[in-house]
This record gives structure tokens, sequence and C-alpha cells, in this order.
């Protein structure tokens, strides 16, 4: 019987990450068995989509918990331990738990490592999808907000049968596993939609549209989209978001960023419709401000301390930068932050930076210790031949927060991006450590 303590748990799951990524759902239907289909007990909206998966995912359990229901999420990646992957009720389920639940996962795993191929078994991704899934079941949850990895057709959380999917948008990423165009990045995340379910999009380029509204109507599933169905305005900072159930008036978001708001606004629009596939009405506008007003997004332009601000997102492509570099100076009153950068090596650095360059006043390249994080070198040169701002080399991340605050002194600012596993390693290691976990 495999019964861990948390530090064991990790360890396990760490243990799991030589045998790398493996696409497919026979082993994970196996696991799902092995545990008794924990899956089935709950309701589920699965959140795709290359950028705001994490954030559409907290808004919309968030919404629901406001709304009576318990509620539940799977997310990642994490920022400190794993068992910050799922929540209940809104908050990270205790790592005795969590442990627990990785336990059952393991015991299922090794009897389905029993019945594959030589060479085959259960990969991390998939024992960490079973342990939520095993463990959001023991805790009752009423529904569960699932935010897929990577694609969907594949991917390991795609073993629910979802009541909702949502995209938030489709971008040019992992295009070496999903395909090399918007149209075949689509096909792959919308492969999971099936008949009974509703569809809910974000605002898509004329490609992935296309593919919405095709697998909409192949399904036969009502199709929910930013911009047609569901209606966003903005009045000095107050949304108003228009869904096909209601207008809500009056919102007003907690977290930072202009490109929180349409994340919000398909939160609502899947709150919504999971709500009347439960059976438990429509949404209330002002549990939906609320909701709003109350909540916390770890990692994404979360501001960890003041005098100097620094401010921590995880932006790790392109169109994440953009979206971030478009709210930047309003979030830190017209401050250039110093940038704290790392990136890795299958991401677009350059397109990363380019977005950088415009809306900060210097940087400083670092590498997190995760294999495959770019030389800082290589940054630092790209970061040259983009005319950034002044750059400077410090390789050991902690040392390159220390001088970044130095350098942008106490009226200034700082922003640590370009990788979320350089914002893990500083949270880990108490360089980042945010206002309620500080000592007074």
């Amino acid at each position: 019987m495999t019964s861990f303590t948390p530090e064991q748990a990790a360890q396990w799951l760490l243990s799991l990450e030589m045998f790398g990524m493996r696409f497919g759902l026979d082993r994970m239907r196996r696991l799902m068995t092995a545990l008794g289909s924990p899956q089935e007990s709950f309701r589920s909206a699965q959140v795709l989509g290359t950028n705001g998966k994490s954030s559409t995912a907290r808004m919309t359990a968030a919404l629901l918990q406001a709304h009576g229901v318990r509620s539940g999420a799977y997310l990642s990646p994490h920022l400190r331990s794993f068992a910050e992957r799922v929540e209940v009720e809104g908050h990270q389920v205790s790592d005795a738990d969590f442990a627990a639940a990785v336990g059952r996962a393991a015991r299922a795993a090794a009897l389905v490592d029993r019945t594959l191929e030589e060479g085959d078994r259960v990969t991390q991704f998939e024992a960490l999808t079973a342990a939520a899934y095993s463990e959001l079941a023991r805790a009752g949850v009423e529904a569960a907000v699932i935010e897929a990895g990577l694609g969907g057709r594949y991917d390991a959380t795609s073993v629910i049968a979802a009541s909702v999917h949502v995209l938030t948008n489709v971008g040019l990423e992992h295009t070496r596993w999903l395909g090399p165009t918007e149209r075949h990045i689509a096909e792959e995340k919308l492969a999971v939609v099936r008949p009974g379910s509703v569809l809910v999009t974000g605002r898509l380029a004329d490609e992935a549209a296309e593919v919405a509204g095709r697998v909409a109507a192949e399904h036969q599933v009502p199709l929910v989209r930013l911009g047609v169905e569901v209606q966003l305005a903005d009045q000095g900072g107050a949304l108003t978001v228009e869904t096909p159930g209601g207008r809500f008036d009056d919102i007003r978001l907690a977290p930072l960023g202009t490109f929180q708001r349409a994340n919000f606004a398909l939160a609502v629009a899947a709150a919504e419709s999971l709500l009347a596939g439960m059976g438990r009405g429509s949404l209330d506008a002002e549990r939906v401000r609320n909701a709003a007003a109350g909540l916390v997004l770890p990692g994404r332009m979360e501001v960890i301390s003041q005098a100097p601000l620094v401010m921590l997102d995880g932006a790790h492509n392109p169109s994440g930068a953009r979206a971030l570099g478009a709210s930047l100076l309003d979030a830190t009153g017209g401050r250039r932050p110093v940038a704290v950068v790392s990136i890795m090596d299958d991401k677009d650095a350059a397109g990363i930076l380019a977005a950088l360059v415009p809306v900060t006043s210097a940087a400083i390249f670092t590498r997190a210790s995760r294999q495959g994080a770019l030389p800082p070198a290589t940054l630092a040169s790209l970061w040259s031949q983009l005319e950034g701002g002044a750059a400077e080399i410090v390789p050991e991340p902690a040392d390159a927060l220390t001088q970044a605050i130095r350098q942008a002194g106490p009226d200034g600012a700082v922003l640590v991006t370009g990788s979320l596993y350089l914002l893990s390693q500083l949270i880990r290691e108490g360089g980042a450590e945010r206002p309620s976990n500080r000592r007074a």
C-alpha cells in the first residue's frame, strides 16, 4: 500500500519527469478505471487556449462558488508546490490531502504500468491529473473547472465529459505537437467538444473562428462567442458583461491587466452555462460583482511588494507578453520597470523581448534552474539587437532580483517575467515572497 508524506509525494511526482511527455488517453483512461472513475462524480468545465487558461478557470470557479456551488479547480502549472494545482472552494487543498491523493494515484499507476507495453508508463502530468480528479471527488465538489495542459485532443485532462468547453484564444505555440497554423491548433484544442456541451470562445482570428463554428455545428452545441453572443464594455474601469442570460454592470476586477477583462467575460458565460445545466438557476448580478472584487490570480501581474513596486507575471509567449505590455504602464503608474527575465529554449524569446522593450527601462537577464532555460548571454544579445534599454547579466535569479530592486530604487518598479519557472524558483527560494507569506 502506497502512503506518502507531502515530501514523498513531491519526490514521486518529480521522479516521473524523466519519462517526458507522451500524448494519448489510453493510460489516463486506465488510471481512471483503477481509481473508480472519480471524474464522473462531478460536473465540469474544461478551459483550453494559448493564454489566460488559469485566470479564466479561477474566475469560473469563483463565480460558481459565489452562487452556492461547491466548486473545485485543477490548474497548472504551480509556483510553490504541486498541491497548488488543486483547489476546493477557492482554497488550495492541504498538503496532507494532496499527498494522500498522490498516493492513490501512485497505486493506480503501478497497476496500469504493469499492463502497458515495455517502455511505456504513466507520465507525471497524467499522475497529477489522476490525483486531482481523485481529490476533487473525495472532497465532494459539485462542479470542477479543469485547465487543459497541452492541446486538447490527447491531453490527460480530456477524460472528463465536460458540460462546458471554453477556448480563451489561439496562438502559435507548441507547433511541434499541435500543428503549424492556428487552424491546426484550434482543431486539436476543439477535438474535445461533444454533443450535449456548450462551447464558449474568446475573440478568435478567422482560421480558429471557422474551426469553432464548424465544430459547434457538427456537434449541434451552442456557440457562445465573446464579441457576438457575449458583449463586454468598459466605462472608467467598471465593466459591463452582457450574456445570453443577463446583463451585469459595475463589475470591478481586483486583478490587474486589461486582458483579464475578456477572461472574466468568458468566465461569466461559462459559469452561466454550467449553472443552467445543473438546474441551479441564473447568475446574480451582486454575486458576480463580489466574485470579481475578491479574485486573486497568482503570477498574473501580481504585486508582491511596494517601494519599489515588484510585480510577477508569467508571460512566456509573445501574445502573453504583448498583453502584459499593453497593461504594464497603467499598472505601474507610468513607471517603466526594470525587467528580470529568463526564457525557456522552446519559446519565441525574440517575440517576448520585442514586447517588453517599449515598456521597460532596463533588463537583467538570468537563468532559471530548470533544464532548457536559455543562457542569459543569448537573451542579452537579442535584447541588444532589438535596441532595448540598458542590460546586464546576473546568473542567479535571487541575485538578479536583488540587483533589479537596487537599480529601480524605492520609487521605481520591477517586473519578473518570461518564464513561470523563474517565478516559481524565486518564490520557493524566498526571493519573491508574497505579502501574506512575509513575517511582520
